[in-house]
């Protein structure tokens, strides 16, 4: 029988870093940076854009770990000095020429990924997801790469909704699964909720709350903290498998194939432009 889960588990890392790399290429940032939305503001604003007229609640409830102060001040910053669509286009016309640039072996592949991928996306159940229903509904590019490469980004966000679910299932703020997850990777202490722009006062307070349910004791995350970090993650692997039904085991395979390589090189980019340690769901632990 065909293993959806590994499979799930294998794509969902060129998924990531197919679309995770535009957040630091220093194109998009420029651009984004030109129309008064500075970094790490642009990103948020860009990627936001969907869900934006519902308002930076709505926002920070889908962005799960990522600091609702920033949110809010990419929402200011936005209303001060541009649109969100203007964020959304200003990050969508760096992708072409980013990809072109550094990885042009991806091109071919998302081109011809789209038209099969975008039926596979419009099946996907909405109910519980959001951030995903939200970038659905957006315009589709007439342009074939830039069709894959968003077809691919919904793929994400649907992925991603599941995973918050499952967090908040757990009872976990976002701080504290940024907590959880950095000791899953081995980071160094606190790193994934620094990045996220999570304060001092919150980092602390995640940490005493972690420890009163027995999943911290000091300054350590305790084993049931990564048992409970490696159980979301495989349960999110669990709950994903229906986009690559959907897809077909010969075309999920194919996208193993035709991805990998190409994404080795954007997370190498990613090195470059941001850090080693960034885009932790690329990241092989």
């Amino acid at each position: 029988m065909t293993d959806w889960v590994a499979i799930t588990q294998r794509n969902a890392r060129s998924v990531q870093t197919t679309i995770g790399w535009i957040f630091w290429d220093p194109v998009a940032v420029a651009q984004l940076d030109a129309l008064g939305v500075t970094d790490p503001f642009g990103y948020i604003a860009a990627r936001a854009a969907p869900l934006a007229p519902a308002g930076p609640e709505a926002v920070v409830a889908a962005f799960g770990s990522i600091s609702p102060i920033g949110i809010r001040i990419a929402f200011e910053l936005v209303a001060e000095h541009t649109t969100f669509d203007a964020c959304w286009d200003a990050r969508d016309s760096a992708i072409r020429p980013g990809l072109e640039t550094h990885t042009p072996a991806i091109v071919e592949p998302l081109r011809r990924l789209g038209p099969v991928l975008w039926p596979v996306v419009d099946a996907l159940p909405g109910i519980g997801r959001v951030f995903f229903a939200a970038h659905r509904r957006m315009s589709r590019p007439t342009d074939e790469l830039l069709s894959g490469w968003h077809a691919v980004n919904c793929l994400r966000e649907w992925r991603g909704d599941t995973h918050w679910a499952l967090v908040a299932s757990a009872g976990l703020t976002g701080v504290e699964a940024s907590v959880l997850h950095n000791a899953w990777l081995g980071y160094e202490r606190d790193w994934l909720a620094r990045s996220r722009g999570s304060s001092p006062e919150e980092i602390d307070a995640a940490w005493h709350s972690l420890t009163a349910k027995g999943l911290a004791a000091g300054d350590t995350v305790t084993p049931a903290g990564i048992a409970l970090r490696q159980r979301i993650e495989d349960d999110t692997d669990r709950l994903s498998t229906l986009a690559w039904q959907l897809l077909g085991e010969d075309a999920a395979h194919a996208f193993a194939r035709d991805f990998e390589p190409p994404c080795e090189g954007l997370l190498a980019r990613v090195d470059l432009t941001a850090g080693p340690n960034y885009q932790p769901a690329s990241r092989l632990r």
